[in-house]
Order: C-alpha cells, then structure tokens, then sequence
C-alpha cells in the first residue's frame, strides 16, 4: 500500500515544526513504512535550499489567473524508507521561512490561505502529471491541505483521481482557515476562477458566504480522523464556551453526519520512546544555567529590556539562592485560552494561577511555566510571576529548557480547556513526571486518576477552576504524605506507553482499509 501525506508541517525537516501536527508527520510516516507501506510525505519549502535535494520536475500550475511554475523535490535523506518532498515556490518561502503569518485585523487566514491552496494546486498537478506517484490513499492533515481534496473531486482535469481514496486528519478543529467564496484576492473564486463546486458542502455553517477548508475536507473524504477517541466525540457536540465545553466548532452536524456513516475515526497519536533507559545527571543547577543561557538570548534580540524577562532573571536569581526542599512544577506549551484559560478565571476573587501558587507555597515549592503566544495572556503570566515569589514565566521557548523541565520536575501541569491529543503530557510521563490534567480529549484518554497521574472535571467554568485547584491541593498532600503512593503513580506514568507502531496498525485498520 502506498500512502501520499499532505501536510503544513514536518519536523523531519529543519525548522518546519510550529506544533504537534509536525510531530505526527515526522513519526507517523515511520511507524507506517515499518509495517510495510510506501508512505510519501510533501509539505511546502520554506526555504530548504541548504538541504541535499533531487529535483523531480516542474510543474505549471493554473493558480489565479495565472500560470504558476512549481519546482518538485525530493530531499536526499535517509528516513526509515519514508520520501520527503517538497515544492517550491515564492509564495512558500516569502517570510524568512515561517510556516505561518499574522495577518492585519479582518482578514484572517488570507496569506496563509492563497499560499497553501497553491501548495494544493501544486500536490494536484504533481500527480496528474505523474512527478508524484499516484498512491492508493492520499491523507490529508488539517485545513492547509484542504484544497487538495476539493481539487481531485471538483475540477474536471482531475477526473481520473475523483475516487482516489482520501483520509482527512483533524488535528485542532479550532482552526479552519475560513476565507470568502469571491469578492477577495484571497478567496476560492480567486484561486480557482474556473472551478465549478457544491457550494452547500463547502460552506461555513455561520458564515454561508464563505468558504470553509475544514468542512469541505470533512464532507469530502472517505475517513475523518480525530486524533484521540474521546475527542473524536467531543467533536459531535456544540461547543458552549460559556461553560467551559469546546466541541465541534460549528462543524458538528458534519461530523454527526460522518459519524452516522461510519466515516469518523478516533486514533490517539503516539510517543517515540527510546530503546534503553538513559541514567540521567540532570541537576536543578544544570537548568537553572540553561534558563539563564536562554534568558540572556531573549534579552539580546531587544535593544530594550522586556519587563517579562527581567522579572523573570530576577525570580530566577531568587531560585538559584534557594534550599530546594519542595516540588517543582512545570508547564510547557503555547498561551493560548486553549491551554491556559482556566489559569486566568477569576475564582474566589483571585486569578486561578495565584490560588496554584499559594497552595504550593504551603509546601514550599516553585512553578516554571514556558511559553508565549497570545499577547495579552503573557502580559497576565508576567503579572502573576510579579505577584508571587514561587512563579518563573519564560515568555518564549528555549527546545533545551522544556527537554529539562520534563525531566526534573515533579508534576506537569496541563489544565487544557480542550485537547484533540497532546503530546505534553506524553513527553512528560515518558520522563517520570505524572501530570495533572483536565479530562478532556486526549488528556483523558492518556491519564488515570491516582494510577497514571491526576485528572479533574467540572461541567462549567466555576466548576472547573474549582476543580482544578482541589485537585491540585489535594495531589501536593499525596506527595507530601503518601510517598509509597506517590512514587507507584511515578513508576505508572513513566511505563506507560503510548507506541507510534499501535498507532500505524490502527491507521492501516481503521483508516485506509
């Protein structure tokens, strides 16, 4: 069987990993040729041209009433029998190699729209024109590859491939990469001015005059994959932000659907794991000079110093000086109110994250928490970390740092408001560190309560945060006076095991049977 992925990210290659999905595209190809599949992977280059590569040939693609040329690669590497291919073209490669960009207020998604349904155009034309070999399942990842499932079924040139049996992976249904049906450069009818389409399977449900990538991908393919079983039904549900439930995002009654035909599929991602157990030297003062190292660097790409960082040197310096005698927790994601809105709820008259630290205050532990994204969400970390002395806040990402604090902390904490999979959690407890979770979507189906780790519900924000912060009491008193129990949920998470070579069988199985 041989396997075309499509895909925005791919952590095989150097610097084209933004998140999890990147994880999946780089391991999940493996696992697959291990079993005895042909499994191509193409993304975009964002500017790969240090890297070893073959060309495989020019492609002249129709994209907005122009004729586009797109070079095809192949890059010279030796992946466990997996090819990497990219294309090239300007549009990929027009932000100093970011994978994605911000756009100006009111027209989200536009740049980064165009630029993949090109990609897409260019996937198209590669097989119509045989540079890419036409495989038996073509799976696409996320709203970027979208296009690609729209062309092969609507577009007359691509008649031959219209039953070509496609696989649509739904990483983060919060994204969809919405843009207008015409009436903008960056829209359907711009990209695709001659195409003739059912508009009725393409539309945003809120948004009936625009066209929507994810939908059209979940009512196009043969199987739509969510990436854990509990949040392949979370998904089936409305969501209801005003309680704290994220479901399906407006796409609901396509995923029911889907769901009704047998076409929906939940498969939790895995976790490389290495092959014999490595006796670590790590100290507290080996990461307390990497944050340092990683601080200075933050530092220097201002020319003024960013209050975060100086707070968060100073907190630091205060760690340093410290007699470590309780435990250290950790986070490591992005600041997103997918991650992080529970912290910042108002409970009791205080922010969630100042109710945390005052807990853990009583057993004399310290919290570091890395990560940035959303602007004003690293503003109120920054004020919390002002506010309480057991806070660190880096407000970026350090790959070193966040390897460190998987190894040496204590607990991870990871109160995700919704989680499709995670890969955290997973990192985490493959060092030995149980986490504590919201049991939501992949959170729940990779942790037990008191076997594998800790876990807390509510079916409302109040109800949440109060959740949240008994569980996160009533786990420091377990360590504190239940070591034998303590150190059994320990040994628990580090042996669980959540293999890439289980997640290839069900793929096979379940998604391109």
């Amino acid at each position: 069987m041989h396997v075309l992925m499509v895909a925005a990210e791919n952590d095989t290659l150097p610097n084209a990993k933004v998140g999890g999905v990147a994880d999946v595209i780089r391991d999940s190809p493996k696992a697959l040729a291990q079993r005895g599949l042909t499994v191509d992977v193409v993304i975009p280059d964002y500017g790969f041209s240090v890297l070893s590569k073959e060309h495989l040939g020019l492609l002249y693609v129709p994209f907005a009433g122009y004729i586009h040329e797109i070079h095809a690669w192949e890059i010279n590497s030796v992946d466990n029998g997996v090819r990497q291919l990219v294309l090239s073209h300007p549009y990929f490669s027009q932000h100093n190699g970011a994978v994605y960009c911000n756009d100006e207020p009111g027209r989200p998604f536009a740049t980064d729209a165009t630029k993949f349904a090109l990609f897409n155009a260019g996937v198209c034309e590669a097989l119509l024109q045989g540079i890419f070999i036409r495989p038996d399942v073509l799976h696409l990842h996320d709203w970027h590859s979208a296009c690609a499932a729209l062309l092969l079924k609507f577009d007359h040139r691509f008649t031959a491939f219209s039953q070509l049996k496609t696989v649509f992976t739904v990483h983060n249904i919060a994204l969809q990469g919405i843009r207008p049906f015409k009436g903008d450069d960056s829209s359907l009818e711009a990209w695709f001015p001659s195409l003739s389409y059912d508009g009725h399977l393409l539309c945003d449900p809120r948004y009936p005059h625009c066209f929507n990538p994810m939908r059209t991908a979940i009512n196009l393919a043969d199987k739509v994959h969510l990436v854990s079983p509990t949040y392949a039904l979370e998904v089936l549900a409305a969501s209801s932000p005003e309680n704290g439930f994220f479901g399906g995002e407006g796409l609901e009654k396509d995923l029911q659907k889907g769901a009704e035909e047998n076409k929906v599929v939940g498969i939790l991602n895995g976790c490389e794991y290495p092959t014999h157990e490595a006796n670590s030297t790590l100290q507290l003062t080996d990461l307390y000079e990497e944050i340092e190292s990683t601080l200075f660097g933050w530092i220097a790409q201002k020319t003024t110093l960013v209050s975060s960082f100086y707070i968060a040197h100073q907190r630091l310096i205060g760690f340093q000086k410290q007699k470590n005698k309780g435990p250290l927790i950790t986070s490591v994601g992005r600041l997103t109110d997918q991650k992080v809105l529970l912290l910042h709820q108002t409970y009791q008259n205080k922010y969630v994250i100042d109710h945390l630290c005052e807990k853990l205050a009583q057993h004399q532990g310290n919290m570091i928490i890395l990560g940035s994204g959303d602007e004003k969400l690293e503003q109120i970390m920054t004020e919390a970390m002002a506010r309480n002395c057991n806070l660190l806040f880096l407000k970026g990402y350090g790959h070193k740092v966040g390897e460190d604090l998987y190894e040496l902390g204590d607990l991870f904490l990871m109160p995700s408001s919704f989680e499709p999979c995670g890969i955290s959690q997973m990192l985490a407890m493959r060092a030995g560190q149980p986490c504590l979770v919201h049991g939501v979507g992949g959170l729940k189906d990779t942790i037990n309560h008191l076997e594998t780790g800790f876990s807390f519900t509510g079916n409302s924000l109040e109800t949440q945060c109060e959740g949240l912060i008994d569980c996160f009491s009533d786990t420091l008193n377990l360590r504190a006076h239940k070591p034998k129990q303590w150190q059994n949920i320990v040994q628990q998470a580090r042996a669980a095991r959540f293999t890439w070579s289980k997640v290839a069988q069900e793929y096979i199985s379940k998604l391109y049977c």
